[in-house]
């Protein structure tokens, strides 16, 4: 990221909600996630701490996971526009109402803190 900054090129982040793991608490399960197979794949352990400190955020704010999640993304100045993949109407409200939530620094800090690189689940 930090050569994409130096360089001027825009990030823009395909499912910032985490193909929907930051949009519900960890053991919560979608319609689609119980049947897509290629969202399953995305599933992993190491994810929990990061989806738990969402839903923990979500909680004090007394606001959707899902906004949350892309609150945080967008408050990176390179993300030019993440690409949000709503799939039902209200997806598309979250994505707005995101854009006026702002994430404190100490939030942020948060939110990143359980965060472990473990590569791709789907290896």
């Amino acid at each position: 990221m930090a050569l994409c900054g130096d360089l001027g090129v825009g990030l823009v982040p395909y499912s910032p909600n985490g193909k929907g793991r930051l949009a519900r608490p960890v053991g919560e399960q979608s319609t689609r996630s119980t049947t897509d197979h290629v969202v399953q794949a995305f599933d992993s352990e190491h994810d929990k701490p990061v989806i738990d400190a969402v839903q923990q955020l979500a909680e004090a704010r007394g606001v959707p996971m899902a906004r949350i999640a892309l609150a945080w993304v967008l408050r990176n100045p390179l993300v030019s526009a993440p690409i949000v993949g709503a799939t039902q109407p209200h997806h598309l409200q979250q994505a707005v109402d995101a854009l006026a939530l702002k994430l404190t620094d100490e939030e942020a800090a948060a939110l990143e803190a359980p965060y472990a690189n473990a590569g791709p689940s789907w290896f």
